[in-house]
C-alpha cells in the first residue's frame, strides 16, 4: 500500500498543488514556512480524517477561502483507491472513499495506516497523561475496530456521567441510581479497553527495545510502564467506592480515562534524567515500534512521515534510522529537512534511491 498522488486546494499555505510520489522514499527540502510540514499534514489527513497539528478543521482552510479539499490516490493490493476530504466553513466535514461518503469517520481509520514522526513527539515526554493515552489509543485503534468503538462509547458515557454529577451539585439533589447506571456503561466499555491496552503493552515493549538498541548502538536498558487503576482494582467496585469523591469533585475521578505510561532509560524516568539525544532516540524507537506493531496486526506496512528529523539527531544515528526505514519491513517514506542536500547525501552514501523534491514559493 502506498500513496501515489496527492492534490491540495486551499489547504493551509497551499492554494493549489499536485504531487506524485515514489513508492518507497520521498524527500522534501526547502526553507522554513514553505509548506513541507503542511504537505505531511495533508497526507496525515487522508489517513486519519483530521490534522495531526490542529484539531479544528476550519482553521486548516487557507486564509480568506471558503473551503479546502484534499484528494489522495492510493495503490493497495494492486487496486486504486481515491480518498477525498473537503471542509467548508460552518459545514460538516465530507470524507469519501472511492466516491462513497462515510457515515462514520471511524470506519476509515486503519484502511491506510500511517505513522507520523514529528518534533512535537517530545510532548509525549513533557506533557500530561492525556497525550500519552492518545498515543496508545492511536496505535491500537488503527488495528482494532472494536477498540475504537469501545473508546467512543466509553467517552460518551463518561461525558454523560460527568454532566449528571454537575447537575446534582448545582441542584443539590442526589441521584445515585442514575450515576450507577452510567457506571455500568463505563465498566462495559472500559474493561475491554483496559484489556486491549495491557495486551498491547506486552507485545509492544520487546519491539520497542529492539529498535532503541538498533538506533542508539549503546548498551542502555529502556522500558515503559503502563499505569492504570484497574491493575489492582475491580472497575465496578472502584466506581462505587469513588461515588462520594466524584460528587464532591463533580466529575469522574477514576477509570481508564486516567491511565498513563511512564518512560524509563536505565531505570530512570526519561522526563527528568534523559539527555535530548536520548529523548529523541527513545521517541523514534516508539514510532518505529508503532509501525512494526501495525504491520504485524494489519498485515500492511504503514506510511512513515518524518518531519524535520535532523532535530537533535546526529549524522550517525540518522544514517542508522534511514537504513532501518528503507528495508522491506517498512512502507512508503516521506521525510523533510530545511537543508536541500543533507538528507539526500545520507541516501547517496547508503546507495538507496530517493525521490528529491525541493519546494519553492511558486509551488504553494
Amino acid at each position: 500500500m502506498y500513496l501515489k498522488e496527492l492534490s491540495l486546494f486551499n489547504f493551509k499555505n497551499y492554494s493549489e498543488a499536485f504531487f506524485e510520489f515514489s513508492e518507497k522514499a520521498n524527500f522534501f527540502g526547502g526553507n522554513n514556512g514553505i509548506g513541507k510540514t503542511n504537505l505531511l499534514d495533508a497526507i496525515y489527513y487522508t489517513s486519519f480524517c483530521k490534522s495531526f497539528f490542529n484539531p479544528i478543521d476550519s482553521q486548516n482552510i487557507q486564509s480568506e477561502k471558503d473551503f479546502f479539499m484534499l484528494k489522495g490516490l492510493y495503490l493497495k493490493d494492486g487496486e486504486e483507491s481515491i480518498v477525498h476530504c473537503s471542509i467548508k466553513r460552518n459545514q460538516k466535514k465530507l470524507f469519501k472513499l472511492n466516491k462513497k461518503t462515510y457515515e462514520r469517520l471511524a470506519e476509515h481509520i486503519g484502511k491506510f495506516p500511517l505513522v507520523m514522526v514529528s518534533p512535537a513527539d517530545v510532548l509525549l515526554i513533557l506533557e500530561g497523561s492525556e497525550t500519552r493515552r492518545k498515543f496508545l489509543d492511536g496505535i491500537i485503534a488503527q488495528s482494532n475496530k472494536n477498540y475504537l468503538d469501545n473508546l467512543l462509547n466509553y467517552n460518551r458515557a463518561l461525558a454523560q456521567r460527568n454532566v449528571l454529577l454537575k447537575q446534582m451539585a448545582a441542584s443539590g439533589r442526589c441521584d445515585k441510581e442514575s450515576v450507577f447506571l452510567w457506571n455500568e456503561q463505563l465498566v462495559k466499555f472500559g474493561n475491554p479497553i483496559y484489556e486491549a491496552r495491557c495486551e498491547f503493552i506486552r507485545d509492544f515493549i520487546p519491539i520497542f527495545r529492539s529498535y532503541y538498541s538498533q538506533i542508539s548502538d549503546i548498551n542502555e536498558t529502556v522500558s515503559l510502564v503502563y499505569e492504570s487503576m484497574l491493575l489492582e482494582n475491580n472497575f465496578t467496585e472502584l466506581l462505587e467506592n469513588a461515588y462520594s469523591r466524584d460528587r464532591a469533585a463533580t466529575h469522574t475521578t477514576c477509570g481508564i480515562h486516567k491511565d498513563d505510561m511512564t518512560f524509563f532509560i536505565n531505570d530512570f524516568p526519561v522526563k527528568k534524567f534523559a539527555s535530548q539525544g536520548q529523548q529523541k532516540t527513545y521517541l523514534l524507537s516508539l514510532r518505529l515500534a508503532q509501525a512494526q506493531y501495525i504491520t504485524e496486526k494489519l498485515k500492511m506496512k504503514p506510511i512513515i512521515l518524518l518531519d524535520d528529523i535532523y532535530d537533535k539527531l546526529d549524522d550517525e544515528r540518522l544514517a542508522r534510522l534511514i537504513a532501518i526505514l528503507v528495508n522491506d519491513s517498512f512502507g512508503q517514506l516521506f521525510i523533510t529537512d530545511t537543508h536541500p542536500q543533507r538528507i539526500p547525501q545520507v541516501f547517496e552514501k547508503l546507495q538507496i534511491p530517493v525521490k528529491i523534491n525541493i519546494l519553492q514559493a511558486s509551488e504553494v
